[in-house]
């Protein structure tokens, strides 16, 4: 009887991690540049404003979700306050406001879903960081 050939375990590109990042990403993307504008024509600058927010923000939240597991509890929850906190106060700062308040908004955000998400993995991993078996 003939051996089967060996099938190939190497990975294939896929779009399944990919699909809440960029709609995040074009969403923030969108509303940046319409910030941006206030109220007036819209610019060339603007558009590009728009679409290299879009393009960090999707390529930080995806690599977040791919690479964070590799982090512990604590230094996950603070990526993503300190992702969430920078993307807010960069939104707060695009309406003319002042650097002192873009700061606070951002840094009060910051905390908010550092506590939030450090709760949310605290209750839902053991100690060695892998899924809870309930």
């Amino acid at each position: 009887m003939a051996a089967h050939a060996a099938v190939s375990t190497g990975r294939r590109f896929s779009t399944h991690g990919w699909g809440f990042p960029v709609t995040i990403g074009v969403l923030y993307g969108l509303y940046a540049s319409t910030v941006a504008r206030q109220g007036g024509p819209t610019t060339l600058g603007q558009l590009w404003l728009g679409l290299v927010s879009a393009i960090v923000l999707a390529v930080a939240i995806h690599m977040l979700h791919r690479f964070g597991r590799a982090l512990p509890r604590e230094l996950r929850a603070a990526t993503w306050g300190a992702l969430s906190g920078i993307a807010v106060g960069f939104l707060f700062s695009l309406s003319d406001a002042s650097i002192l308040s873009s700061s606070g908004l951002g840094l009060a955000v910051a905390a908010v879903n550092t506590l939030g998400a450090y709760y949310m993995y605290y209750t839902h991993e053991d100690a060695a960081g892998r899924p809870a078996p309930y």
